[in-house]
């Protein structure tokens, strides 16, 4: 948005992407796609020679006419690249378990993580993890059709499309949390394959985001961008 902006005001811009399927789905002026994980956009910390290749073809990029999305290629690198979507891959077998059960369980291993580390990522919705069956059953009935019923849970000045957003939010980093001591050694690509490939509530989420797709609200189809994600 910001890109679009400046370019209307006569500013050529440039922008680095850390996951392509965002960038070509917004499609900004001229963006090149980097294969590095989040928070190293130009490559290896001291690498110099790396990050003035990363500089020379994004500035590259200036030579084509806008929409420009292009790949950097022939960098390797031995950290993964951003954390995969949940959109490349399907569904498994075995995801229609109860996903409130599945929350229960996982709850013995995130109250580890915190008791481990002393901090957390949930806490978006101001719903404690105790309470996350019900968050469930909301975002249950949000994935059979119920776009407009707001839960107790949710701040009367808030938006309902905002709220199912953290909630799943919520969601996504109390299972994170819940891996990370489940499997340490894990990555974050792979705490992503295991979230959405196969656990229920990856699956749950998943329906969340493309019933607010399909929904007739803006602020819905909006939102729903970044839900299963």
């Amino acid at each position: 948005m910001l890109a679009r902006t400046f370019e209307g005001a006569g500013l050529a811009t440039v922008s680095i992407s850390l996951v392509l399927e965002h960038s070509a789905m917004l499609k900004p002026p001229r963006a090149l796609y980097v294969p590095f994980p989040f928070g190293l956009p130009l490559g290896n910390p001291g690498d110099a020679a790396q990050q003035r290749r990363v500089l020379d073809a994004a500035f590259g990029l200036f030579d084509g006419q806008p929409p420009v999305l292009r790949e950097l290629t022939g960098e390797v690198d031995e950290a993964p690249a951003a954390p995969v979507q949940a959109s490349a891959l399907g569904a498994r077998p075995g995801q229609d378990a109860s996903v409130a059960d599945e929350v229960t369980q996982m709850r013995h291993y995130q109250e580890r993580w915190v008791a481990r580390t002393g901090r957390s990522s949930v806490g978006l919705t101001g719903v404690p993890p105790t309470r996350f069956r019900g968050l469930v059953r909301f975002l249950e009935a949000v994935a059979g059709g119920d776009l407009t019923s707001r839960p107790r849970e949710c701040p009367p000045d808030a938006e309902l499309a905002y709220f199912i957003r953290w909630c799943c939010d919520d969601l996504k980093a109390f299972y994170a949390e819940a891996r990370f001591v489940m499997r340490p050694e894990d990555s974050g690509d792979a705490v992503q394959r295991w979230l959405w490939g196969e656990t229920a509530v990856g699956e749950l989420i998943r329906r969340v985001g493309e019933r607010m797709t399909a929904s007739d609200d803006p602020l819905m189809r909006q939102v729903a961008y970044g839900v299963a994600r």
